[in-house]
């Protein structure tokens, strides 16, 4: 599970630093999760394959986590793109998207597809045989939601040794890789633990942005390996976190440690702090993995 992180700053984009969006790779899927002004060029910079997005998720109407995405759509015409493209949002997203590329006489030469939400609470909204991806409601100015990135749990590992032992002809593999128990000739049952290694723990990647501090989601994000939750003041600020509805490095290093997850990444800073590292260390007096984001740096989990 790999995260790039494009941008991951609060407000207006500045020479140096740009507004939130990011690349999750996950078992070989790439899924672009917001994306603020710039995010097409951050693309180009951290060398992501423009072809391999076929999936974009927005959090919420907010314009630095979607100004730039009619752009990417746009860009992706271009480029002479014939896979379809599915964009998960608030209701409304699909009405300015189409009505910017219906007035520049934009249309895409490729299927445009628009999944608008509106429930408040958490559903499923992309599912294949590999990942499932559900919203985390968040309270925020404006209608937003969280995702939730979950691999599903792989097929056992063979042990060949083992199978190899017993005598299992090759047409069973697949079968015990399933998890079934086998039968052998003499009608001797073989229990699949004894034949199989259990599968790589399956991953999972909980996205929060814009959000004020809010205990409601710690069911649906529980455990997940890596949090990404906004911290855009320091506790200094706090104050000013609850007027506008945002969180600070102490409250999200709670939000991790209550739901017991593995590693905490920060991100969506205020630009009025000279340096980020702080809430490093105002996040690490409550949880211990504490990872920070920035513009172009990438993560492997």
């Amino acid at each position: 599970m790999k995260l790039t992180i494009l941008g991951c700053y609060a407000a207006t984009p500045r020479t140096f630093t740009n507004p939130t969006s990011q690349v999750l790779e996950i078992k070989n899927r790439l899924f672009l999760i917001d994306c603020g002004e710039g995010t097409q060029v951050q693309l180009r910079k951290n060398k992501i394959k423009f072809s391999k997005i076929n999936h974009i998720f927005i959090s919420h109407l907010h314009g630095d986590h979607f100004f730039g995405l009619v752009g990417v759509v746009s860009t992706f015409a271009l480029l002479g793109r014939t896979t379809d493209l599915h964009i998960y949002g608030p209701k409304g997203i699909k009405e300015i998207i189409t009505l910017q590329l219906r007035l520049s006489n934009s249309w895409t030469n490729y299927g445009l597809f628009f999944h608008e939400l509106e429930s408040i609470a958490s559903e499923t909204i992309y599912e294949d045989d590999k990942v499932l991806v559900k919203t985390i409601p968040l309270k925020h100015r404006v209608y937003t939601n969280g995702f939730l990135f979950q691999e599903k749990v792989g097929e056992r590992k063979l042990d060949l040794d083992a199978v190899q032992n017993y005598g299992i002809e090759t047409c069973y593999y697949q079968i015990i890789k399933n998890g079934k128990d086998i039968t052998l000739d003499d009608g001797t049952v073989i229990d699949n633990y004894k034949l199989t290694f259990d599968p790589i723990p399956a991953k999972s990647y909980a996205f929060c942005s814009d959000t004020v501090y809010e205990e409601s989601i710690l069911p649906i994000i529980k455990n997940v390996d890596v949090l990404y939750h906004e911290s855009t003041f320091l506790k200094s600020e706090e104050a000013l976190a609850k007027k506008t509805l945002h969180s600070t490095a102490t409250e999200a290093a709670t939000i991790a440690s209550k739901a017991c997850v593995k590693q905490l990444l920060l991100g969506h800073y205020s630009t009025r702090y000279e340096s980020i590292e702080r809430f490093r260390e105002e996040a690490e007096t409550i949880f211990e993995n504490v990872l920070l984001a920035d513009d172009g740096k990438s993560f492997d989990f």
